[in-house]
């Protein structure tokens, strides 16, 4: 599971479920603090679910996405 490291504001999906990623692929962004962050994969696998939309408002430790290694 890919978690959000702060509290913040989803602004974009930058996946869809299903997709392949591989680690270091960027997957949400995150604004915080009037800055916008790039939440990244730690691990590659494939998109088993997509548990925020744009526009949400996630707490620190909120999971985002969740990643089948597989």
């Amino acid at each position: 599971t890919i978690e959000a490291p702060m509290q913040g504001t989803i602004v974009k999906l930058l996946v869809a479920e299903g997709d392949t990623v591989e680690a270091g692929v960027g997957l949400v962004v995150l604004e915080a603090m009037k800055m916008e962050n790039q939440i990244n994969a730690d691990v590659a696998g494939t998109v088993k679910a997509i548990k925020v939309a744009a526009g949400d408002t996630v707490g620190g430790g909120d999971v985002l996405v969740v990643i089948d290694p597989g």
